[in-house]
């Protein structure tokens, strides 16, 4: 492919993504499929000769396409949101074209100074404490990890070095593997200090863990991956009051804030405590400013070596949308669970289980867990909405989370018309059970 078929295969596949997230809402949500359909479907070995675009685009629709969950269906409610926009795909298109690996400073400049200022322009978004921001002298700063996840682990192991190191500087006959296995980390059934759980979105009082982590040295690690791109809206920043006691605090862009996968944003108020747990420096990647105090090399401050020049969605996102228009799509969801959450309340069947903060709205039908077990069941069997479910006190709750970014109030009505229905069928056939009746209401008589 040279660049005269690029232009012309780029434009048509542009037109086939836009054409399918225009219509999304006309596929069916989640696919018919079973464990291993895709592999028939496909050669045994990768073809000896080039195939046309033309072939494999059909293949996508063919193939691909009957085994897509389709997440940005305004009826998906599972999980939780994963972010997606238009200038966050063009910015993906750039930096796939660029096609940098930025380890360091040398490998290219604005692949490190964009994320640097990147971060920084969210941070003050959140209005993060100034310690958390690089700025042009700052101890802190920010970057871009792969998930959430990655970003707890890689507190945690710099947590661990830090504190290996402190105590071998106070007691120099300490071993590493002597401090290792006295070494204890604390955590919830929610895993670290959590800013909205992903069970029913409950929130850790920082006021009251983050003094105590300070007073016995203990690091604080704040994990806020769906609700904190809700903290850039001034109602909802009180959610994140006390991450001043926090060493590193992380959330997801790419769940709520229009940022495509993969962006997860991570802060810490001291740099050193991420590099100095993570710094290899042979002698192919020194560089002539890496110790000029005036730059920072990622490869320090994560797992792996290479990354992607990742922070051009966030410029092209927040650029585009701007701050106003970002505090708009957040409010937008919260209205939505906000409604959906006032329909249950018209449902003397159902209840609500968990306060409704943000976007997650945990409801159930009053009954047994099998009910409830027995009605996610058919909602998902029919396919028409998609939920999960989690435990909440020993309670089998439904998840019903705004997700999709065109999602309407039109959707959310028409999936809770949906839910009420399937229930009242469910009841009604548990009823006829308990009366003895055959489930199909003993009308096989009168029809033949």
């Amino acid at each position: 492919m040279n660049a005269h078929e690029f232009r012309r295969r780029g434009k048509e596949m542009v037109d086939y993504v836009a054409d399918y997230l225009e219509g999304v809402e006309g596929r069916q949500v989640y696919p018919d499929v079973e464990p291993g359909y895709l592999r028939p479907l496909l050669p045994t070995a990768a073809p000896q000769e080039p195939e046309t675009f033309e072939d494999i685009i059909k293949d996508v629709e063919k193939i691909i396409m009957p085994g897509v969950t389709h997440w940005h269906s305004p009826y998906f409610f599972a999980y939780f949101p994963t972010a997606s926009s238009y200038p966050a795909m063009l910015a993906d298109m750039l930096c796939g074209a660029i096609g940098c690996i930025g380890f360091s400073w040398a490998a290219s400049p604005a692949c490190t100074e964009l994320e640097t200022v990147m971060m920084d322009w969210l941070g003050k978004m959140l209005r993060l404490p100034a310690v958390f921001l690089a700025g042009e002298a700052g101890e802190g700063g920010g970057v871009i990890q792969g998930s959430a996840s990655e970003a707890t682990l890689v507190a945690l192991l710099a947590a661990r070095t830090k504190v290996t190191r402190c105590l071998q500087a106070a007691s120099p006959g300490l071993t590493q593997a002597t401090i290792m296995e006295k070494l204890v980390a604390y955590a919830s059934d929610q895993v670290v200090a959590t800013l909205g759980t992903t069970s029913c979105c409950s929130f850790d009082n920082l006021l009251e863990v983050g003094p105590i982590c300070r007073e016995e040295d203990v690091w604080l690690h704040v994990d806020a991956a769906y609700a904190g791109s809700a903290f850039i809206c001034p109602e909802f920043r009180h959610l994140l009051n006390g991450v001043e006691y926090a060493d590193s605090f992380n959330f997801n862009p790419h769940k709520w804030l229009l940022v495509n996968f993969d962006c997860s944003a991570m802060w810490v108020k001291k740099r050193t405590d991420l590099t100095g747990a993570f710094k290899l420096d042979p002698v192919y990647l020194k560089h002539s400013h890496q110790d000029s105090g005036l730059i920072t090399d990622y490869r320090h401050w994560q797992l792996p070596l290479g990354r992607r020049f990742r922070s051009l969605k966030m410029w092209f996102v927040f650029r585009m949308y701007g701050v106003k228009g970002l505090q708009a799509y957040i409010r937008k969801h919260v209205q939505l669970s906000h409604e959906f959450e006032a329909l249950v309340h018209q449902d003397p069947r159902f209840e609500i289980c968990a306060e409704v903060t943000l976007g997650l709205v945990c409801f159930r039908l009053k009954g047994s867990n099998k009910l409830n077990e027995a009605l996610l069941e058919r909602i998902n069997s029919a396919k028409k909405i998609h939920l999960v479910p989690c435990h909440l006190r020993d309670q089998f709750v439904l998840r019903f989370a705004i997700c999709s970014r065109t999602v309407e109030s039109a959707h959310v009505q028409l999936a809770w018309e949906h839910i009420r229905g399937l229930a009242t069928d469910l009841l009604g056939a548990q009823k006829e059970e308990k009366a003895g009746k055959p489930c199909w209401g003993g009308q096989i008589s009168s029809t033949i």
